[in-house]
């Protein structure tokens, strides 16, 4: 497989999405794909088989959402232009996420057809305001947050035509994190979510469901409680990780080693800025392969790993190895599906990455690759 690839394993999806299946076996909650996370059309029917829908944070994301996955879509983004109006067409659930703006949406979601017929809903999204210790470039509830509303703005509001709320404070966090949330979600929160007329609630992502020490028996607690204590008909979760956790790799190749200073830097054709952002933004170390051998967490045979745009923090991070690196040796960074395909660019008009599925018989299949002239697309 040439590189610069991303290598999506089909097996480790369906282990994930079987587990989630378990989840909402055993709670009754309904769980969608963030597309914000992974929005690759080729797994969709194997996510659409255990999953019930998928999340969207705007338009072009919705409908992608009804285009492959049918018509639940659950609606949710910062704000909304006046010309999205075909998100009420596209969308099972809209939740909006100041009362300002549903405000001045709400003339029209309450005379819309598909509201009179019930078939959409329309949500509040609300700030818990309750930080458990995501990074602050992730962290929603953050001093002076632009997302989701605080309770003073709830005083003497006319909420009619509303009937859920939703939340989303986490990042990939285990369920003690949600149960904190929760608490605080009551204390500024609670008497709205009591009311009649909030049938359901939206716990958001950032539930790290599949992850080998997720506390799954909480959750399923914490879902059957608020259920029972708010009344509620629905629970929603919205994660973007969990079904394709561990299930892509980007498989780069050494071009370039060279000394600088007391570093030995070598130069990648994979980029931290162009293809795996959150190793920049988290910040995120993602574990490495070289030639199917780990790194170490230690070694004397230790590099400095940078990708090819010119960007002077184009810096993946220290990595050491079993063995000097050579050019032409092939580096594999693992969990690379989710926040990667989704935030990638053509900065500096480097190559941009394959795309391969492989099969859950092991087969491997190019489904996407790009050139020049989806480069030049881009600005023509």
């Amino acid at each position: 497989m040439p590189t610069p690839a991303y290598l999506i394993d089909l097996a480790v999806i369906r282990k994930n999405c079987e587990a989630l299946s378990e989840l909402k076996a055993r709670t009754g909650c309904r769980i969608v794909q963030a597309l914000k996370a992974f929005a690759l059309p080729a797994v969709f029917p194997l996510l659409r088989d255990h999953l019930d829908g998928c999340c969207a944070s705007g338009l072009w994301e919705a409908q992608l959402a009804r285009e492959f996955f049918g018509e639940t879509v659950l609606t949710c983004g910062p704000v909304y232009r006046d010309t999205d109006t075909d998100l009420f067409d596209l969308s099972s659930h809209i939740i909006f996420n100041s009362l300002s703006h549903w405000q001045h949406w709400r003339h029209y979601a309450l005379s819309h057809p598909r509201y009179k017929q019930g078939v959409i809903s329309y949500g509040l999204r609300l700030n818990p305001q309750c930080s458990t210790g995501s990074p602050s470039i992730y962290d929603p509830c953050r001093q002076g947050s632009r997302l989701g509303t605080l309770p003073d703005s709830l005083k003497n509001a006319d909420l009619e035509g509303l009937s859920g709320c939703h939340f989303h404070s986490l990042c990939d966090q285990n369920s003690d994190a949600l149960a904190t949330t929760l608490e605080s979600l009551d204390l500024h929160f609670g008497a709205l979510l009591r009311r009649p007329q909030i049938r359901w609630l939206n716990m958001g992502g950032g539930h790290a469901l599949t992850r080998p020490d997720y506390d799954q028996q909480l959750l399923v607690d914490l879902i059957k409680q608020s259920r029972d204590y708010y009344h509620l008909d629905e629970i929603w979760l919205e994660p973007g990780e969990a079904p394709v956790l561990n299930a892509g790799s980007l498989h780069s190749t050494v071009l370039d080693i060279f000394q600088s200073g007391e570093q030995t830097v070598a130069i990648l054709d994979v980029s931290a800025t162009a293809h795996m952002p959150d190793v920049l933004e988290m910040p995120y170390r993602p574990d490495l392969t070289l030639n199917g051998t780990p790194s170490l967490e230690r070694g004397t045979h230790r590099y400095h790993l940078g990708g090819s745009t010119c960007l002077a923090g184009d810096i993946i991070g220290p990595y050491s190895f079993h063995r000097p690196l050579k050019i032409g040796d092939r580096l594999i960074f693992q969990d690379m599906a989710q926040y990667t395909m989704v935030k990638t660019t053509y900065f500096n008009g480097i190559q941009h990455p394959s795309i391969t599925l492989r099969d859950e018989s092991g087969n491997d299949q190019m489904i996407r690759s790009f050139d020049y002239e989806d480069f030049k697309r881009r600005l023509m």
